[in-house]
């Protein structure tokens, strides 16, 4: 049969037709279709979100002691969840307060406002503590630093934002062996934070911030018999000669205990507690950590956590690994024993969740405010780089002022390695305020310790990209800073010769785990860097709700489903 050029594109247009016609109506019944292999399969949201933060954990400790981990605790997150192998703080200073503060907003002190634990408030002529509110009055016991709330965080946090989103229905609790721990995650509008105070108390305590009164669950937890439960001998979990990731347990760069001739196991908390500020001996042992996590356990079911459809938060701040790091260094046998025990405790947290939501209803991150360096005494004498700034070192600065300036009076405040000026002096005597700041940088760049200056004027014009500058940059709050910030050199501490510290952006200092697991997280890992900046846009885009008001950070796409 024969057809003409007409005959045929008749043919061929009704052939199209029928093509097109088939192929919309099989789109349109795939997205009808709920079984449809093509639907997008959905999760529903977590019933519980639990945020992590261990005090003073460097990455390496992921690795260095995973020999001696249970299957259940920190490698159960790693294998099971997602692990974020280049995290960092992308600011200085790596401390406490402004780790807590960061992890939970997505943004950096230059705009959440917590440059340090402590700083010089400017307009008070004081220096003042980062939680600190007249305002508000203690809860639970007579505590020395008791009034206290979140408002200098001047933005909002994840569970802030999870709060709005559910109409106030979702809850938060926030708990820590420090109050800055608890108050700093928990928000603006948490249902209740609580730390531990010690000394001759050993209670859980609170603020008029978020009540008036204990609710029955944590006076449960504040009777005597319970407290002293943690008053145990600490020694090693396993034979002391398995510890081979560490240093020898006698050696002359830890402080120990006082009333204790040297640092060395076991020790009898509760024979030392007389000697070391009562029962605040508990947070300087593993025994704070296990602490913490009953109080977590309590919290979930004295609040009912994950008991309805609607997101709670729960963000837990181990301590004790912050007081041991500080007081017997990094490597120390009572730090990996600390570590050992803490990954018991993750297990023990992780069975409790998976009985008491369920598992896969709860969504859990873990993550560090800061690491720690080396003790230099250690260091010094392996040969690398490192040592301890002089109490009187900046005396020659005070020298070359009044020489240049015929006045002694010209710094108000030295701190958090910053100089804070006194600008009213430097106005009346009509001098020019960012030269001042110059001639400073200039001055005490030559010191042996420090590594880097820089002025706030170079702060406020200036666009760091990258490096130690844009760390300095990234911590520099305007309204709270000081007049001139400066570095130290790698290794170098300002601190006892013994134990150590942190607040540098060295890796040692800034480089620590990001670990997500549970409901919406992939399985998996990554190198690429990640900054702290990052987690809290990460589980916002999890939930869908709002990020912190203030949040800088980007969304780490490959952590979520």
């Amino acid at each position: 049969m024969v057809f003409n050029k007409l005959e045929l594109f008749i043919m061929f247009s009704k052939l199209l037709y029928v093509f097109v016609f088939l192929t919309v109506f099989s789109c349109k019944t795939n997205t009808s279709n709920p079984s449809s292999k093509s639907s997008v399969q959905t999760t529903s949201p977590p019933k519980l979100v639990v945020g992590i933060v261990v005090d003073q954990m460097r990455f390496e400790y992921l690795n260095r002691f995973k020999n001696k981990y249970s299957s259940n605790g920190f490698l159960r997150l790693i294998e099971k969840g997602f692990s974020c192998n280049n995290h960092h703080f992308n600011f200085i200073p790596t401390y406490t307060a402004p780790g807590h503060a960061s992890v939970f907003t997505g943004t950096t002190p230059s705009v959440h406002g917590i440059i340090g634990n402590n700083w010089y408030n400017k307009t008070k002529d004081a220096v003042v503590y980062s939680t600190t509110d007249d305002a508000y009055d203690p809860v639970g016991g007579v505590v020395k630093y008791g009034q206290v709330s979140p408002r200098n965080m001047k933005v909002t946090t994840l569970a802030d934002q999870n709060r709005l989103f559910t109409q106030m229905n979702g809850k938060t609790i926030g708990v820590s062996l420090k109050d800055r721990g608890a108050i700093f995650p928990s928000g603006h509008t948490a249902n209740g934070a609580y730390w531990f105070e010690g000394l001759n108390e050993g209670k859980w305590v609170t603020s008029t911030y978020y009540m008036d009164e204990l609710p029955a669950w944590v006076k449960a937890l504040n009777t005597p018999s319970k407290t002293d439960n943690y008053l145990k001998t600490w020694d090693t979990l396993y034979d002391i000669d398995l510890y081979e990731e560490s240093g020898p347990d006698a050696n002359a760069y830890e402080k120990g205990f006082n009333g204790k001739s040297e640092p060395v196991f076991p020790y009898d908390l509760k024979t030392l507690m007389e000697f070391n500020d009562g029962y605040n001996i508990i947070k300087l042992s593993p025994f704070g950590n296990t602490m913490i996590t009953d109080f977590a356990m309590a919290a979930i079911a004295g609040e009912n956590l994950g008991a309805d459809h609607y997101t709670d938060f729960l963000t837990v701040s181990y301590s004790s690994t912050d007081y041991i790091g500080h007081d017997f260094g990094v490597n120390s046998v009572e730090l990996q024993d600390t570590y050992l025990r803490l990954d018991l405790e993750i297990e023990r947290l992780l069975n409790y969740l998976d009985t008491q939501v369920g598992e896969g209803n709860y969504t859990l991150f873990l993550t560090s405010d800061h690491g720690a360096a080396q003790t230099p005494s250690f260091l010094s004498d392996i040969h690398v780089p490192s040592g301890y700034v002089q109490r009187n070192r900046f005396a020659p600065l005070y020298a070359a002022l009044k020489a240049k300036y015929s006045t002694s009076d010209l710094i108000k405040n030295i701190s958090n390695n910053q100089v804070f000026l006194n600008q009213d002096r430097i106005t009346s005597l009509q001098l020019d305020l960012e030269e001042v700041q110059k001639f400073i940088v200039n001055e005490i760049i030559g010191y042996p310790s420090i590594s880097k200056a820089y002025t706030a004027a170079a702060m406020q014009t200036s666009y760091f990209e990258k490096g130690v500058e844009k760390m300095l940059q990234n911590g520099y709050n305007q309204k709270r800073s000081g007049d001139v910030l400066f570095t130290l050199e790698s290794g170098v501490i300002s601190y006892g010769p013994k134990g150590t510290t942190h607040g540098s952006g060295y890796n040692y200092d800034s480089h620590v785990p990001l670990l997500f697991y549970g409901n919406g997280i992939q399985h998996g890992k990554i190198y690429e860097r990640t900054n702290v900046t990052d987690i809290a846009p990460t589980i916002s885009a999890l939930l869908g709700i709002a990020f912190p008001s203030g949040a800088t950070g980007v969304v780490i796409e490959k952590v979520i489903h």
